[in-house]
């Protein structure tokens, strides 16, 4: 057992000591065995669970999801500091002058009146702190471990800025329609590679299309992921109040189901 005193409520450095205790030669051996890769799906895993909290606008469990993202960022900070590359306070010195030198409108002599000119302004610095010479630059600087219709939607927005863009979502639209064209040519080849990779042209115009009409594409399949598991849901229901079992149905039979649930779900009353 480590000695540590016992407080009626802690800061920042008491977390950070209380991770430095975990990771001690008395602490705790899974702490102990940790490294930056091993903790690293823990990581995505905390920030989305921050962000469902965040959507619930749930204020308790939004308290308590950004403490354990915040525990991610100490841990991975004691094991940098372990390894002499950096620490908490690099951290936090980086991130203060990153957003005293991307906001010169407050800290500098800048005119900025609204917001598109210092979303601007920040891509401008952006681009030039990073070193980005060109416009490919901006695009392969995406985090490839975005979600996949998140990364697409902003590569394609980073793209616009370069006068590579669809005129309107029409013309978006129309895409999405000879990618489908593409993909059914796939299909009837019977050859996984193309049909992967047209599937691929397919989603991805889909979300040039979401990102002309103002819809955010992540969020958009997330909303209809749930409706699908809300119907499902309620089909099961309908089947099970007759005395049967899903898996034992023909797909006919469960479409039938399917459009009870669909047409229910639709006369069901909001708030």
């Amino acid at each position: 057992m480590v000695s540590y005193e016992q407080k009626a409520h802690y800061g920042i450095e008491d977390l950070r000591e209380i991770v430095k205790l975990l990771r001690s030669p008395g602490g705790c051996p899974w702490d102990k065995e940790q490294t930056h890769t091993s903790i690293r799906n823990d990581f995505l895993e905390e920030a989305y669970e921050a962000v469902e909290a965040i959507d619930l606008l749930d204020m308790d469990l939004m308290r308590e999801e950004l403490g354990d993202v915040l525990l991610q960022v100490v841990f991975h900070c004691t094991l940098a500091e372990e390894e002499g590359a950096f620490g908490f306070e690099a951290v936090c010195d980086e991130i203060c002058k990153k957003l005293i030198v991307r906001h010169p409108h407050v800290f500098g002599d800048v005119k900025a009146e609204d917001t598109d000119t210092v979303l601007k302004n920040w891509d401008a610095i952006k681009k030039e702190t990073k070193g980005q010479e060109t416009y490919a630059d901006t695009l392969k600087s995406v985090a490839r471990s975005l979600p996949a219709l998140s990364r697409a939607q902003k590569v394609g927005k980073r793209a616009a800025r370069a006068g590579m863009d669809f005129r309107d979502a029409k013309s978006a639209f129309d895409c999405v329609r000879a990618e489908r064209a593409e993909l059914d040519a796939a299909i009837s080849t019977g050859d996984t590679a193309m049909m992967e990779e047209e599937l691929g042209d397919l989603l991805f115009s889909c979300v040039n299309t979401a990102r002309h009409l103002g819809i955010d594409a992540e969020q958009a399949l997330t909303k209809a992921t749930e409706k699908f598991t809300q119907r499902f849901a309620q089909t099961e229901q309908l089947v099970a109040a007759d005395g049967k079992d899903m898996p034992e149905l023909p797909i006919e039979e469960l479409d039938l189901y399917w459009d009870r649930a669909k047409k229910a779900q639709r006369e069901a009353p909001t708030e």
